[in-house]
């Protein structure tokens, strides 16, 4: 009997045999560049929000308390039909919270202060400028906008998980099991998946395309900030300019999409 391994070489044997037969080699290297299929700005609107390249800064001076991280996954993961599976082997999310040494080990010390081994900071996926996800996704079901969202079509996710191996911050999740078992209710705002189905936070780009900020900044109540990061008038970029701000492995050459304010004191204790 073919295991899943055999199944998935022949399944990319028969994809590239395919387009050798109907494409140029220039539409086989469109495919593995992680160009966007068609119809991936699907449901955009006049009033669109449009940026040359979307980012976010969380002010983590503010947002450290739990109650105020679960009004804004709540809000997240509710829009989203994200399941809450109880287990970190098999759980799903979109935006979690981690602490300072997980969360920028780089910066980390062997005599790291209490407070900042206890300090939680939200994350989530980083949108990246240079995405490894986008170049090891055999289907293009993950693709980058030219706005720098990195977003996915589920209907072309084959589970292979190449994508969570490359992503160097875990923000990518597998349902293992149908997601819809796990949700209380479903919400018409953004579709369910389906079992076998890798995902990840969108920046909320739905959202976007109808003329509306992302559910977290909305419930984050001016803690998270979202913008463009190619405007240096933007409200991202003069918070970056004028505060202490740091990103998640930047060594990495990924180029994050999402940033952190801390106090200088913060960033050098």
């Amino acid at each position: 009997m073919m295991n899943r391994r055999s199944f998935l070489k022949c399944g990319l044997a028969a994809g590239a045999l395919s387009l050798s037969s109907f494409g140029s080699l220039g539409s086989l290297t469109a495919c593995n560049a992680g160009a966007a299929p068609a119809g991936a700005n699907y449901g955009a609107s006049p009033q669109a929000l449009v940026a040359k390249r979307w980012g976010m800064v969380i002010d983590a001076r503010s947002l450290n308390e739990s109650v105020d991280f679960e009004r804004i996954a709540s809000a997240c993961h509710k829009n989203h039909n994200v399941p809450f599976i109880d287990d970190p082997k098999i759980e799903v999310k979109w935006i979690w919270q981690d602490s300072f040494e997980h969360c920028f080990a780089e910066m980390s010390t062997p005599h790291l202060s209490s407070r900042h081994k206890e300090l939680m900071f939200p994350v989530l996926c980083n949108h990246c400028q240079s995405p490894m996800c986008v170049r090891l996704c055999p289907t293009k079901a993950t693709f980058q906008r030219d706005d720098g969202i990195v977003e996915m079509d589920y209907h072309r996710c084959i589970g292979c998980r190449f994508c969570m191996t490359g992503c160097p911050y875990g923000a990518r999740s597998l349902n293992f099991f149908d997601p819809r078992h796990f949700l209380d209710e479903i919400s018409p705002n953004y579709p369910t998946r389906t079992e076998g189905v890798v995902e990840k936070c969108n920046f909320c780009a739905e959202r976007l395309n109808a003329g509306q900020l992302p559910y977290c900044v909305e419930a984050s109540e001016g803690t998270i900030l979202f913008g463009d990061l190619e405007d240096p008038h933007s409200e991202v970029r003069q918070a970056l300019e004028n505060h202490w701000s740091i990103c998640r492995q930047p060594e990495l050459g990924t180029g994050p999409s999402v940033y952190y304010l801390l106090s200088e004191g913060d960033a050098h204790a």
